[in-house]
């Protein structure tokens, strides 16, 4: 059983966070053994990022969900950063503007989705409308809890489309997260990361726990499915991401296309 199948939530299973050890290393040997493995896996990333390229048939879509301090830029600057980014975009995803809030909260989703040949990476997501909008009861409930089947057929309209789509639950427990945002506190190169908010939403824990769990159970399919993380350590959330992103664009079978002329009448003046 590869990392991918450890960690993917199985369409129509009820996922209990609890059941999963943010501590768990489930696939790697060692913390060395993944930093070669990791090693690996960013050349071959590169190289298949321009083969999607070239072939210019399909898109990735890569989707980071978490708490805070779980790693989701941790995880662009160190499994994707090393990509071309003239073929790879990384679109965060804050409160909701008042244009946007103007339109349905697809909207600015959709504009963001990666064209055919891209990488596109969700620093969060359209998840954000079941999820921070869920606890905080932005919207009624009768409005929210429609929207996981809207998603999933917005998500299979993509898929139908061309669009490859991986989606990451970073997951890391209270107490890992309680030391990180003391090890911000105490360095002052990392206060600009400190917000108020993140200590006040830490209070609701086990809220978020909850609307993560029936998101990640309602919302993974065969065509969007979602992998939880398990993120206390870094090597290993790494590893995991890159090793089923790798894994997932080789299975596609990429080709280069054909030359556009005859390559062999070439001549070089």
């Amino acid at each position: 059983m590869d990392i991918a199948d450890r960690l993917r939530v199985n369409p129509g299973s009820k996922l209990r966070l609890a059941d999963i050890d943010p501590d768990a290393t489930p696939g790697a040997k060692n913390k060395q053994k993944a930093a070669d493995a990791l090693a690996v896996n960013l050349e071959k990333l590169f190289e298949l990022q321009y083969l999607l390229y070239a072939e210019n048939q399909r898109a990735l879509l890569v989707v980071l969900q978490a708490m805070d301090a779980a790693g989701k830029d941790g995880v662009i600057r160190h499994v994707v950063a090393g990509l071309n980014p003239q073929g790879c975009v990384v679109t965060p995803f804050k409160a909701p503007s008042s244009d946007e809030l103007d339109h349905h909260f697809l909207w600015r989703i959709d504009r963001a989705v990666p064209a055919r040949g891209d990488i596109g990476i969700f620093n969060r997501s359209h998840y954000e409308d079941v999820l921070v909008v869920r606890v905080h009861n932005l919207v009624p409930e009768a409005v929210w809890s429609k929207r996981y089947e809207q998603i999933n057929a917005f998500e299979k309209i993509l898929a139908d489309n061309g669009t490859v789509i991986l989606k990451f639950f970073l997951h890391i427990g209270k107490e890992e997260q309680k030391r990180r945002f003391a090890e911000r506190i105490a360095d002052p190169t990392k206060h600009w990361k400190l917000a108020a908010g993140d200590f006040e939403e830490r209070k609701l824990w086990d809220v978020y726990m909850r609307a993560y769990e029936v998101a990640l159970s309602r919302c993974s399919t065969d065509y969007a499915p979602w992998f939880v993380i398990p993120s206390n350590r870094k090597w290993y959330r790494n590893l995991a991401v890159s090793q089923i992103i790798v894994n997932t664009l080789e299975a596609l079978d990429m080709k280069f296309p054909p030359p556009s002329c005859d390559v062999s009448k070439l001549r070089i003046d």
